[in-house]
């Protein structure tokens, strides 16, 4: 079925952090084909970063994508991309803090052989809970500022199913989006008012992405294994003005019918749990 028109999404400037792979990928071009105007992040300079860069390119035109390498966890490396995108684009309209770590620095082998919190080295410890929580607060301290001013922005925080939060051997990454969703309840309040709405998007289950290791047991706990562009339908909806005044809320991929008309889609998404 094709992706619903929203005419708010051409030209509007929107950041995603985390973009040249997985979820982060197909939500930059999704919204390029709507006709939004994209800036992605990568941790690092790699050949897939440069790759999703020339699919949006081929999509938006010359001048309207942009690409950076910028690890969230590094504060003047997150304020470089935001400053060159208003350079570039004049503002940014919606953050979409998707850059983060699963289990993998912890153990590649964490689906079978689940790790007690205290064989976890410290290391990758840091790494995850800097990635999760603190990339997400460089990202958002730095960009909201300038949605307040110009009196109006949106804030997508990608988050994981609840069961995962408390699962057994998935520490820290689980509770690393715990305090991911209360940052976001928190932070919507401190928003009321100001124009600027913050919420939480996630698939509904476990998806095909490198945050799982090689091999036959890429499941979630209840056996599925989503494609990435799962995401897709519900980040127009979020972009756009249809959902302006909407905040605080948690939407869910897996539940968002995008047969029905918008409204109901969103208010289904958010009402099950995941």
């Amino acid at each position: 079925m094709a992706a619903k028109n929203y005419p708010s999404l051409k030209d509007r400037v929107v950041l995603i952090t985390g973009g040249s792979r997985g979820l982060g990928r197909e939500m930059a071009l999704a919204l390029a084909e709507a006709g939004a105007r994209i800036s992605i992040t990568g941790s690092s300079d790699t050949p897939q970063l440069r790759k999703t860069a020339a699919q949006l390119e081929a999509w938006t035109g010359k001048g309207r994508s942009l690409f950076f390498a910028a690890d969230v966890r590094d504060f003047e490396a997150c304020k470089r991309a935001v400053d060159e995108t208003r350079k570039q684009f004049g503002r940014i309209d919606v953050l979409v803090n998707n850059a983060g770590l699963g289990m993998m620095p912890v153990s590649a082998n964490y689906i079978k052989e689940r790790p007690v919190f205290w064989e976890i080295g410290p290391e990758p410890w840091r790494m995850i809970m800097d990635t999760n929580i603190h990339g997400v607060f460089n990202m958002a301290r730095l960009s909201v500022p300038h949605m307040i001013a110009q009196k109006f922005g949106k804030v997508i925080n990608i988050s994981t199913s609840e069961q995962t939060m408390v699962r057994k051997g998935f520490s820290p990454y689980g509770p690393s989006k715990a305090a991911l969703e209360a940052m976001s309840k928190v932070w919507a309040q401190d928003l009321e008012g100001t124009g600027v709405d913050l919420n939480v998007y996630l698939p509904g289950g476990a998806t095909d992405t490198d945050i799982f290791p090689p091999g036959e047991d890429r499941r979630g706990a209840d056996g599925n294994l989503f494609p990435p562009s799962i995401m897709r339908p519900a980040i127009l909806w979020l972009c756009a003005d249809d959902s302006n005044g909407q905040s605080g809320k948690r939407y869910i991929a897996r539940f968002w019918d995008d047969s029905l008309p918008s409204a109901e889609a969103a208010a289904q998404a958010s009402s099950r749990k995941s």
